[in-house]
This record gives structure tokens, sequence and C-alpha cells, in this order.
């Protein structure tokens, strides 16, 4: 099979590929958590709690805790300050993590080298950000996994979406294309959270502020897929793997939260054959669609279970909302 037809099998025939997606990481990591809980807050009493928005910015830090620290390590080789890691909860430690080797000069890989450093000093000030706005109520980082050997959670994510074999190894910090991929699982669902999570905040202060956060989480993922759409594109490089790579892990996603379609891949098959960019992942209105906490706990948790610690948080992540659900 040519890699045309490889790569419009890929990109093509959405409403069967949806029913296969289903299926692509039920052999990931398994059931996280015995006790997992719902997402309905519910007290002893059978009483539901309200969320709070200062339960959102939260589930937020958690988040920005762990794309900040990926993108440090693979930018600068060391993580946040230890200023930065306090806070209500469990504090965690991070395992994993290396600086990429990242060439000098005018070259692509130079380039995304300088990407990664502009990207990594947003998440580190998104991370200060949150911080300030809770206060004392902001919760510690949890412990994060962001190894990239054997038994990481990048290594699980891949194996399952068919990046790579069942016995091979997925280091996202292995080189500047692999760095790119292991971007690409958290920049997407950075900007369906912040967007699921706004109709949920109530001041208009802290909703100003998850909407400027949201375009910046959308610039970074906007960057993340063109470079990849750029390095594939060429159908006679080897490197346009890198498209096919970015489709697997999209429906990956789509298999942990929910039924519905939501993700999309970076690139598309035109009714005459031809490949064409999709670097920005639209409804019918043009519209970015939307992930709830519970669809982004599953993701990170690498689970379609109900759980509430695995995959990138071993131990879960700290505050109120920290429960995903079945799918």
């Amino acid at each position: 099979m040519t890699e045309s037809a490889q790569l419009l099998d890929a990109f093509d025939a959405r409403a069967e590929r949806r029913n296969l997606r289903r299926d692509f990481f039920k052999l990931a990591v398994g059931a996280a958590a015995a006790g997992a809980t719902a997402f309905t807050l519910t007290s002893k009493a059978g009483a539901q709690a309200a969320i709070t928005d200062t339960d959102i910015l939260n589930f937020a830090l958690n988040l920005e805790y762990l794309e900040a620290q990926f993108y440090a390590y693979a930018a600068n080789g060391a993580g946040l300050p230890a200023s930065q890691l306090t806070g209500t909860g469990n504090q965690g430690a991070v395992t994993g993590g290396a600086q990429v080797n990242f060439a000098t000069g005018n070259s692509d890989d130079a380039i995304i080298g300088q990407y990664a450093r502009e990207i990594a000093a947003d998440e580190a000030a998104h991370v200060a950000f949150l911080r300030t706005a809770l206060g004392s109520a902001a919760v510690a980082q949890p412990a994060i996994n962001i190894s990239g050997d054997a038994s990481g959670p990048f290594t699980a994510a891949a194996r399952a979406a068919g990046v790579v074999g069942a016995n091979e190894t997925f280091n996202p910090y292995a080189s500047p294309t692999a760095f790119l991929l292991g971007a690409y699982i958290f920049e997407d669902v950075g900007v369906t959270a912040y967007k699921g999570a706004s109709p949920l905040i109530s001041n208009k202060t802290f909703l100003q502020a998850a909407a400027g956060i949201l375009a910046v989480e959308a610039y970074h993922a906007a960057i993340v897929r063109t470079t990849l759409y750029g390095l594939g594109y060429d159908l006679t490089n080897p490197q346009s793997s890198l498209i096919t790579a970015a489709g697997r892990i999209s429906d990956a996603r789509d298999s942990l939260d929910g039924s519905t379609d939501l993700d999309q891949g970076i690139a598309q098959m035109t009714i005459n054959g031809q490949l064409v960019s999709n670097i920005v992942p639209l409804d019918n209105n043009g519209i970015a669609f939307s992930r709830t906490p519970q669809q982004v706990l599953n993701i990170v948790y690498l689970n379609n279970a109900a759980a509430t610690l695995g995959g990138f948080f071993p131990a879960g992540v700290n505050g109120t909302l920290r429960a995903s659900a079945a799918n």
C-alpha cells in the first residue's frame, strides 16, 4: 500500500473510525483505582455540593503543573522552583523529565527549541498566576509522572494509540519531533479543558483570566499542530508519519473521553484524495469544542473508567475535582 493510500485510509471514512476508536486505550493502564468516585460532589448525608470558582481554578492549576513541568524539563533540563509547588493537599514529586537536544542555528530542530522555551516560560507564568489568584487556597503540585521510559505514561499512551509497537518505548525527550508529539498529547486537552470549565466560573475577573489563559493554550496548540503538519506534509519523506501519529493520538484521546466524536487530527483528505491541513479543530459552526473536567481527567489518567488516579497523575490531582467518569 502506498503512503498516500495509508494516509487516505487513516483520515477518510471518519464514521467508520468513530466506531473503532473506542477500543484504542482499553489496554493502556486498566482500572486506575478500585474506589473511584463519580464526578458529582455528594456529601455523606446525600447533599450535592456546589462547584466553586476555587474548585475550577485549582483543577486548572493541576493541569498547569503538568504542562509546566513537562516543558520546563524539555526546554531547560530542570523543573519548576520549589517555591511554586506548595499548597493544600498532598505535595508530590516529578518522576522523569529530561532536556531535549534541540539544535542551534536556523534548522527546524532549533526553531522547535525556541518554541519549547517560549511555551515553558508561558506555562510557568500560568502556574504562578493561578497560585497568586488562589492565595492560601491553592493546591500543591500532586505527584506527576512525565517519564519517557518503557513503563511511563507517554509509552502507555503511544502503545495504546498505535504510535509505537506493543514492546516499543516512546520517549518524548529523545528528539525534537518526539517532543512535539508529546506536547500534542497535552495542548489540545488544555484548550478544551478551559473552554469546558468557563461556564462554571461565576466571578467575572476569574472568567476573564481563564479566557486569557485559554487563548494562550490555543496559540500553543496551534504552534504544535502547525509544526507537526509542516514536518509531515511531504509524502515522500519518512517524517510524514508524524501526520499519521498525530491522527492516532487524536483517536486515542477520543476513545477516553466519551462517545462523542470531539477530537480531530492535524490533516484531512479531500474527496479527490488531496491532503490538506486541519490546524484548528472546530465544529460545523467554526467553534472549538469543550471537555468537562471528567473528560479531561479520563485523558490525563489514561483511563476510560471512573478513576481518581493514574497515567500522568499517579496519585491523582489535588482539590475537589479529581474523579473521572466511566465511558
